[in-house]
C-alpha cells in the first residue's frame, strides 16, 4: 500500500522512515551487473549488506556526502521554483514514499499524475546533457523506480546549475521497464531476507571458548 510521508528529506525522521529499504535512488545499483555483465555488481552486494546491517541494527548506514551533494540540496528549491513558474505548475513538497517493501523520494508531486525530480550537474555536464539531446541514461532507473512506487503516470527531470539554461526531460511509465525493475528488486529483497537471516542465526559451535574472549574467530583468522 502507497504511503506518503510527511517529513523534511535528510531529517531523522526521514532517514527512519527509508531504514533498511531499498530506494529509487539506489534501483541503479540494484540493476548493475559485474564486469562479466552477468553476475551481480560488487556495488549491490555492499548496499545489501549495507540494508542488512539497517535491519539488524535499527541503524542507519552513514550518510555520504560531498560538495556536488551538497551543492545539489543548495539549487533544489530555486529549480522547483523555476520550473513552477515556467510549467505553471502545482507542485507539492513531499518526504518519503513507501510502497510495500520498497520507496522513493521524489522531489515533488506535480499536479494529480506526475512527479519532478531536481537534478544539479556542473556546466560542463549540463551541456553534455544538452548535446546528446536525449533523457539522461543514469537517471532512467531512479525516474521509473519513483513512477513504480508512487503510482504515478509521468516524471519531470530537471537538469539546473544556475545562470546555465533549466533543462526539463518528461519520462512516462514504461510498464515492461517497471515489470523488469520489479522483478529485480523482488529477488534483491529475498536475498535481502535470506542475508538478515543467516547474519542473525550466525554461529560457530565448533569454535573453542577462547573465541568468545574479547575476539570472533572466522576460520583460522582471529578479528580483535
Amino acid at each position: 500500500m502507497l504511503e506518503f510521508i510527511d517529513v523534511p528529506q535528510n531529517s531523522p525522521e526521514w532517514i527512519a522512515a527509508r531504514l533498511g529499504l531499498p530506494t529509487a535512488s539506489q534501483f541503479g545499483t540494484i540493476l548493475a551487473k559485474g564486469k562479466d555483465g552477468k553476475s551481480p555488481s560488487l556495488t549491490r552486494k555492499t548496499y545489501m549488506r549495507k540494508l542488512a546491517g539497517e535491519i539488524i541494527t535499527g541503524q542507519p548506514t552513514e550518510n555520504y556526502s560531498n560538495g556536488y551533494m551538497d551543492r545539489g540540496h543548495a539549487v533544489e528549491p530555486e529549480a522547483r521554483s523555476m520550473y513552477a513558474f515556467l510549467r505553471d505548475a502545482d507542485v507539492r513538497q513531499i518526504g518519503f514514499a513507501r510502497n510495500g517493501r520498497v520507496g522513493a523520494s521524489p522531489d515533488s508531486l506535480v499536479g494529480l499524475g506526475g512527479l519532478l525530480e531536481v537534478k544539479s550537474k556542473a556546466p560542463h555536464l549540463l551541456i553534455e546533457c544538452i548535446e546528446r539531446g536525449e533523457f539522461p541514461p543514469e537517471h532512467v532507473a531512479q525516474v521509473q523506480g519513483q513512477l513504480w512506487v508512487c503510482e504515478r503516470d509521468w516524471c519531470d527531470l530537471a537538469v539546473y546549475f544556475p545562470d546555465m539554461p533549466l533543462l526539463v526531460y518528461r519520462a512516462r511509465r514504461d510498464e515492461a521497464y517497471i515489470g523488469r525493475l520489479r522483478s529485480a528488486v523482488t529477488a534483491f529483497c529475498e536475498e535481502l531476507d535470506e542475508l538478515v537471516a543467516r547474519v542473525r542465526a550466525y554461529s560457530d559451535p565448533g569454535a573453542p571458548m577462547e573465541a568468545f574472549r574479547g575476539s570472533v574467530i572466522l576460520g583460522d583468522v582471529g578479528l580483535v
